[in-house]
């Protein structure tokens, strides 16, 4: 999403009279230096989210109900870096906006769009957690394959509904009298369409997963003494049969508090680069659009390193993700001896034990 809003400041111009054409004001090196350090970030994230897509895609044990909303998220990441960011960075870096009135628009949508429903896959995965943590008995009923389709499918309707419908109609400037100048794309909305859009694309989704994380933790933190109780049960009785159904289920235990702790901690980053941006979404209609141009070229950016982060949180907190992508960075998955069934979860160690006692 974008809301460059104090373009008045850098391209020397003010709210009304005649436009004025858009004048870049950085020096050569700077431009030089922020293209550099951007396309960096725009390659983590189309890389990044490019190797999620694909290791989902592959290999079978990845393919749950939970990473078929990871897998759609990485598909919104993926586009934003490949669709929206490469534009922005032109206008950011360049300060003027080279591609078009209507092509402005277009983009706008687009921004609007894709990091919208990213957030609403961020919130389907909260959703997701909290069933598999907190009522595992009836995960398998709530997050079927007709209903997990059923969200992913409103994950990408809804933010459709409020970006291309409002912006290509002109419904989110209605009542704004600023002429911009000539070259500058700042997408500026009124005051009903900041405070619904920011309600529903943030907002909202925000509480569902603060909601749903803080049940997690309540939950993960009773799962966490039946953990202890369970290990002291074992080295009592020993590895019999009882004990190894009691080891089986502690480490499924384990496993959902680890993916929970995962989707917490891709939360909280969530929240440290959206907020600030809707925060100020939110007031900058109501103090007369006075927000600095820079401070919303901060906000922005912010936002979009989201969509960078989140690959490399899962390749960080989870072993099967951090297997698939060094097989698949290291060109394994062509190799025979790597099929799509291939258990991810097992360490070198853990596998020549499993073929030892087999």
């Amino acid at each position: 999403m974008e809301n460059i809003s104090g373009w008045a400041s850098e391209s020397n111009s003010s709210f009304g009279g005649d436009p004025e054409p858009c004048v870049p004001w950085r020096s050569q090196g700077s431009r030089v230096a922020l293209y550099a350090f951007i396309i960096a970030g725009i390659t983590c994230t189309v890389v990044g989210n490019f190797l999620v897509v694909l290791a989902i895609a592959y290999f079978k044990q990845l393919q749950s109900a939970t990473n078929s909303f990871v897998m759609s998220l990485a598909v919104a990441d993926f586009l934003v870096g490949l669709i929206v960011m490469p534009y922005s960075m032109v206008r950011t870096v360049e300060g003027c906006w080279y591609f078009g009135p209507t092509f402005c628009e277009v983009h706008s949508s687009l921004d609007v769009m894709l990091c919208t429903a990213s957030i609403f896959h961020l919130s389907c995965i909260a959703f997701d957690r909290y069933y598999a943590v907190c009522n595992p008995l009836v995960y398998t009923f709530k997050m079927s394959r007709a209903r997990v389709g059923l969200l992913i499918v409103i994950c990408w309707v809804v933010p459709l509904l409020i970006s291309f419908g409002p912006i290509m109609l002109g419904l989110h400037k209605a009542g704004i009298d600023i002429q911009l100048p000539e070259g500058v794309c700042a997408f500026l909305v009124n005051r009903v369409y900041a405070v619904i859009a920011s309600l529903v694309a943030f907002y909202l989704p925000m509480v569902i997963m603060l909601v749903a994380y803080w049940k997690i933790y309540k939950a993960a933190k009773r799962q966490a003494m039946q953990i202890s109780a369970m290990e002291h049960q074992i080295s009592v009785q020993g590895l019999n049969v009882a004990g190894r159904k009691q080891k089986q289920r502690q480490n499924a235990m384990r496993r959902e508090r680890k993916a929970a702790k995962t989707l917490g901690i891709i939360m909280g980053v969530f929240l440290l680069f959206w907020l600030p941006f809707f925060t100020t979404n939110v007031v900058d209609p109501f103090i007369e659009y006075r927000t600095a141009g820079v401070v919303w070229d901060v906000f922005l950016w912010l936002g979009y390193v989201n969509s960078s982060l989140n690959p490399f949180l899962y390749g960080f907190f989870n072993r099967s993700f951090r297997r698939a992508f060094f097989m698949i960075m290291g060109c394994r998955i062509c190799l025979p001896g790597s099929p799509p069934s291939i258990d991810l979860s097992l360490t070198k160690r853990d596998a020549n034990e499993r073929i030892e006692n087999q």
